[in-house]
């Protein structure tokens, strides 16, 4: 093996012990149901049975998880049953032919591919009913318990986990269906789960009002609000680089960083979810949600542990430390043709970009502004998070013009993490040059498949680790730093300034860049390095 290939066994004896502990409550567990809500619609396929089947087909010891003899998936077909419910009314041979489709691979449509994909839409068994009536859940119920019954499963100890791949418009009267007729009877070591998919409410009271719903029929520990921005891997690297690393420790903070910008970016616009997304609009849909959570991992304090509690306690904290958002710190756009789309008003005051700044009062980040910015049908496809430094004090090699050093976290695609670093160019002359040191995931790890993010969330969910989950209190935490704007852009106060399709959006955003301290640099780009 080279120098630089990357082996997972060597380094399987670094996890922690909470960790090892977990897996080992995964094996030793009874019969496993898992409930897709919603099945017949494109979340489920698209997302949620993929999801499942890669979990099926993953085999543990590949990650120096367990022995690598233990020839397992995390879902072995022997523990596990799924079941998909909706309205439509179809055979299970109907559903499975619908999910197949999405399953294929195009790089591996070996024999042994099709095999896995036959023997997993196997496990899959369809009920139909309606979201608010008895008789569906009833016989949804039933099913249930005789897939338990078949695999000897004592009452109380089967696990069974609802996946709402649902408009949250039914939430509350599924909710209420589940907790009437398809709860475990008893408590013998087995649960009750519920994932839920945003969006969580339009603002502060329809959030809290759902809130209040769900939280009047399951405890706080049963539910799983699911933002799928935090099973990215990237994402997911963010506390252990910040915190895991002694270099960064003494760096992140306002003494050394001048400003961050944390980015979505499409290069398409709504395609036929006009309707859907004239409701919500890009703060909505990617910023107070996806962007936020991304914004919490940046800024938060150093939790007591790992465990999902403190975790999401110091998220809570900083985002109570944002301070109201204003006026002359938000830009909107609308690119040109989105009401062309039949399904969204003429008149649309919708925003398809918003940049805007977040200021945190606390010792850590007074003065540092974070610029989230979110958009479609722009000139590029990327999320990312950029850390730029402060100018070097005394530039003797005067090389400020140059840039400054930048961390950068390439979330998607062609995930990576580089640091942006001032360096001598080489050659006779003395002179200096922006380059970088890049950790790019596709060259380092060549051998190691990334989970997508629905897998890693499902399987926190069975495992019964919330880390990764939005809590009711950030949840509140977060509509209420958001609403007041919402409601002015809601009530015709805010106007978005119209861009081009495959612009960088309305010059405006570039100003209130430079504005917040953001410096550009002249002349480097990085390029992903090639295989």
């Amino acid at each position: 093996m080279g120098s630089r290939a990357w082996s997972v066994e060597k380094r399987s004896t670094l996890k922690s012990d909470s960790f090892s502990k977990d897996i080992d409550n995964l094996l030793e567990t009874g019969c496993l149901s898992i409930i897709v809500l919603g099945a017949s619609g494109d979340l489920a396929k698209k997302k949620t049975f993929p999801a499942l089947f890669n979990l099926y087909r993953e085999v543990l010891g590949k990650f120096g998880l367990l022995n690598e003899a233990i020839n397992k998936g995390f879902l072995p077909s022997d523990e596990v049953h799924i079941f998909g419910y909706a309205r439509t009314k179809i055979s299970d041979d109907e559903l499975r032919n619908r999910i197949r489709g999405y399953l294929i691979n195009k790089n591996d449509a070996s024999s042994e591919h099709s095999e896995e994909i036959n023997k997993f839409l196997q496990l899959i068994k369809y009920v139909s009913g309606s979201y608010d009536g008895e008789d569906g859940f009833r016989l949804l119920d039933k099913e249930i318990t005789e897939h338990e019954f078949s695999k000897n499963s004592q009452e109380g100890t089967s696990r069974r986990l609802f996946y709402f791949a649902l408009p949250p418009s039914v939430y509350p009267s599924v909710c209420r269906m589940i907790k009437l007729y398809c709860m475990n009877k008893s408590n013998l070591g087995g649960w009750t789960r519920i994932v839920v998919e945003k969006p969580f409410g339009k603002d502060l009271d329809s959030a809290e009002q759902l809130s209040a719903q769900i939280g009047g029929l399951f405890d706080e520990s049963q539910i799983y609000r699911i933002d799928h921005y935090l099973g990215k891997e990237l994402v997911q690297n963010l506390l252990v680089l910040r915190f895991a690393n002694r270099m960064f420790l003494p760096l992140w903070n306002r003494d050394n960083i001048d400003n961050v910008q944390i980015v979505f970016r499409e290069d398409f616009g709504t395609e036929g979810r006009g309707g859907y997304f004239d409701e919500y609009g890009i703060i909505r849909d990617i910023i107070q949600n996806h962007l936020l959570q991304v914004f919490c991992l940046v800024a938060m304090e150093k939790p007591v542990s790992l465990k999902p509690e403190h975790i999401r306690d110091e998220k809570v904290k900083v985002l109570q430390s944002v301070l109201p958002i204003t006026d002359d710190e938000v830009v909107l756009g609308q690119y040109e043709g989105y009401t062309d789309d039949p399904t969204v008003p003429d008149l649309s005051n919708t925003p398809t970009f918003a940049s805007l700044i977040l200021r945190i009062h606390n010792e850590r980040w007074e003065g540092v502004p974070f610029i989230l910015k979110a958009g479609k049908a722009l000139n590029s496809r990327k999320a990312e998070i950029r850390i730029q430094f402060k100018d070097v004090p005394g530039d003797i090699y005067k090389c400020q013009k140059q840039g400054r050093n930048e961390f950068v976290i390439r979330l998607q695609p062609s995930e990576a993490i580089y640091m942006k670093l001032t360096v001598k160019q080489p050659g006779l002359e003395m002179s200096t040059v922006q380059s970088e040191l890049d950790l790019s995931y596709g060259q380092r790890y060549q051998q190691v498949k990334i989970p997508e993010a629905y897998e890693r969330l499902i399987l926190d969910t069975i495992r019964g680790d919330q880390q990764h989950f939005v809590r009711r209190d950030e949840l509140k935490a977060a509509w209420e730093i958001f609403t007041p704007l919402l409601h002015r852009i809601d009530n015709g106060e805010m106007k978005p300034i119209p861009y081009k399709p495959g612009s960088r959006g309305p010059a405006e955003a570039d100003e209130l860049l430079a504005k917040s301290g953001y410096v550009q640099t002249h002349g480097y780009i990085w390029i992903p390095p090639t295989l």
